[in-house]
């Protein structure tokens, strides 16, 4: 199998991270490449000398599967970068969370074994896609939410809420955000929307800080088209994509966002399990109280 490593070389450590996944292939099926960004912070290193070091474009075309070694936010950012290739993604994490990159680092020799015996399964996600009214070339894609929201604005800005060109709600509210089931977990948790299972053909949108308590989180089908009308008296609307590419646009606007055509493809292995990392990472459905209680009878 060709692997193309692609470390996040603002951490610290990850060169270290880095030697230590490589050694473990040593003497396996494997082949690896590097991005070219990783070269710089390795140019004096002998340990790298024989691997090849490739522009993001070869990267995702030459090789079978895309290794992302940081955290979520670079598993997204190298989604982002290889969406028009449709290349599986893999995340190992030693960052925070971890939730996206959902492999650690004292779990490589699982992993490594897992890929070798082709126990493992891709699977395909919802992507998000959309343009403004105007005709402005500033297309919009994200893998977890887009976010449309006040900026820094104080006040609140109102919003007009079509699906399929059917009128839904006007409402007031600091902004809303349109998620994936990937991105359910996210900013949309975090606002009171569903959790929603990542291989679900589904967009939830979620108001943030609406300004009425039934202004409530919908889910509606993948197939389905949101319209959001924006209006403030303020001069800009703040957008952001998987809270990493932002942009402005003028007050109104009118954004159209849908499910893309290009789904972003992960690399699941048989000793993951979705519910296991709800529960171990975001404690979801498990009884804080029990640990509390037992805390007190000692």
């Amino acid at each position: 199998m060709k692997l193309g490593i692609i470390p996040n070389t603002s951490k610290e450590n990850v060169i270290q991270v880095v030697e230590l996944f490589i050694s473990k292939l040593e003497n396996r099926n494997f082949q690896c490449t590097f991005n070219s960004d990783f070269h710089k912070l390795v140019d004096d290193n002998s340990l790298f000398e024989k691997y090849e070091f490739l522009s993001n474009e070869d990267l995702f075309s030459k090789n079978d599967l895309i290794v992302s070694i940081g955290g979520d936010g670079t598993l997204l950012t190298s989604g982002f970068d290889g969406r028009k290739y449709g290349t599986p993604i893999l995340g190992i994490n030693f960052g925070k969370l971890g939730f996206l990159a959902e492999y650690e680092i004292n779990n490589l020799d699982r992993l490594i074994d897992e890929l070798e015996k082709n126990e493992y399964k891709i699977e395909e996600r919802v992507t998000l896609c959309g343009e403004c009214s105007d005709g402005e070339e500033k297309s919009l894609f994200a893998i977890n939410d887009i976010v449309i929201d006040k900026g820094y604005w104080p006040k609140m800005i109102e919003m007009e809420l079509r699906i399929d060109d059917e009128y839904v709600s006007t409402f007031s509210a600091d902004g809303i955000i349109i998620s994936t089931p990937t991105g359910s977990t996210g900013y949309s948790l975090s606002v009171g929307g569903p959790i929603v299972n990542p291989i679900a053909k589904a967009i939830t949108i979620s108001p943030i800080s609406p300004h009425t308590l039934t202004m409530r989180p919908l889910v509606i089908s993948d197939s389905q088209k949101i319209t959001v009308i924006v209006k403030t008296d303020h001069d800009r609307i703040h957008v952001n994509c998987d809270g990493q590419r932002v942009t402005h646009y003028e007050s109104p606007k009118k954004f159209t966002i849908y499910s893309s055509k290009t789904p972003i493809r992960l690399l699941r292995t048989k000793s993951t399990s979705y519910y296991d990392i709800l529960r171990t990472k975001l404690y979801w459905g498990v009884d804080v109280r029990k640990n509390s209680l037992k805390g007190n009878d000692e």
